[in-house]
């Protein structure tokens, strides 16, 4: 079993920063990609920013310049630091982890999400 445990979200002035954290524990044999996704009311789930386990990364072209993906492979755990923040970004963010559990069997893992709003 592996659990995705995130935090750092909350209520952000435009143009303020926020950073999220998410550590992934339990049975993992090796994690690979780990990135966030945001889903804002009615709208479908989009990707944020992915980072491979060599560092390589990707971003949103709507949060390129803005945000920042990195990740500690000793504590399992990636990290979004978003700054110059705006109003479109408020969404619920969250977290995902491809690894390889206990079993070696490639899986995909998500966390609970955590609620990003932007608002003055």
């Amino acid at each position: 079993q592996v659990q995705l445990v995130e935090s750092g979200g909350g209520l952000v002035q435009p143009g303020g920063s926020l950073r999220l954290s998410c550590a992934a524990s339990g049975s993992i044999f090796s994690i690979y990609a780990m990135g966030w996704y945001r889903q804002a009311p009615g709208k479908q789930r989009e990707l944020v920013a992915t980072i491979t386990s060599d560092g390589s990364t990707n971003y949103a072209d709507s949060v390129k310049g803005r945000f920042t993906i990195s990740r500690d492979n000793a504590k399992n755990t990636v990290y979004l630091q978003m700054n110059n923040l705006k109003p479109e970004d408020t969404a619920v963010y969250y977290c995902n982890v491809d690894a390889l559990d206990e079993y070696k069997r490639l899986r995909d893992y998500w966390g609970q999400g955590t609620q990003v709003t932007v608002s003055s």
